[in-house]
């Protein structure tokens, strides 16, 4: 991955902030693989439109990818950005930078293309085919806020994962782990959860499972804005009923963002006690 000089990464007045984050920006900018991504997500938009799909059904399957997708990417490329950047790092630490305005420029150069491609990738072909219009704009507006919520909790902690160990195979296998586990082994542990004590009132319990995971919690993000009860699932109409009304969105969102925050305060205290 190619790393871009502080000289030409920003003018001598610019912040120490907007240094770093000014040359991350432009170093994903030409990064293949970010425009894979975006122009896969575009493709697969563009597909689902083709094989039949419309409005509502387009936002569940959108929904579907997004869960799987973005915390895959931002996991996998956020890890593979870490480990490549690090002489990048080392010539940002040699500078006479704050150690705060580092972790901050480079944890914003990684976010911000990701979840730039993902709301490019997403949002052209719905604008392009009517479906801003014709959906929820709720249901969109809540597609697109988890899309940059995921984006920046898997990359905080694909940042915490890197900085935590020096063997790229190790930090490759933690994300691929984490990447499952959030995914689809949570919801296997729930499910086993609900068939051992189905007898005990377990909806406070599966409520706060819900809650420890992002992924839940932007599935039904984006399902209280559609008519799709069904697809909630137990903690999910568990949480519509508790939460009815616009509570619920509320208590989803503030939830999640919290989850951003988690993962970035960790990569954040690693950063700045690791010794380069």
């Amino acid at each position: 991955m190619t790393t871009v000089t502080l000289a030409a990464a920003a003018p001598r007045a610019a912040s120490p902030l907007g240094l770093v984050l000014r040359a991350g920006v432009r170093d994903l900018a030409r990064n293949r693989w970010l425009l894979a991504y975006g122009i896969a997500l575009a493709g697969m938009s563009e597909l689902l439109f083709v094989f039949g799909g419309a409005g509502q059904q387009v936002l569940l399957s959108l929904l579907n990818a997004t869960l799987l997708l973005v915390p895959l990417v931002a996991l996998v490329f956020g890890t593979m950005h870490v480990y490549a950047s690090r002489e990048f790092i080392e010539l940002l630490l040699a500078q006479p930078l704050p150690r705060r305005a580092i972790f901050t420029g480079l944890y914003l150069g990684l976010t911000l293309p990701l979840a730039g491609a993902f709301v490019l990738g997403v949002g052209i072909p719905l604008l392009l085919h009517g479906t801003l219009s014709a959906a929820s704009p709720s249901a969109l507006l809540a597609l697109a806020a988890v899309g940059v919520l995921l984006t920046a909790t898997f990359a905080a902690m694909a940042m915490a994962i890197a900085l935590g160990s020096d063997d790229r195979l190790k930090g490759m296998s933690l994300s691929l782990g984490a990447w499952f586990l959030f995914t689809i082994g949570y919801d296997g542990a729930v499910l086993a959860v609900v068939s051992m004590f189905g007898d005990w009132p377990l909806e406070k319990p599966l409520l706060l499972l819900m809650l420890g995971n992002p992924v839940d919690l932007a599935r039904v993000l984006v399902l209280t804005g559609l008519d799709t009860a069904a697809l909630l699932g137990y903690t999910g109409a568990l949480f519509r009923r508790l939460f009815g009304g616009a509570l619920g969105p509320s208590v989803a969102l503030t939830a999640l963002a919290l989850w951003t925050v988690l993962p970035v305060s960790l990569a954040r205290r690693r950063f700045l006690r690791r010794d380069f």
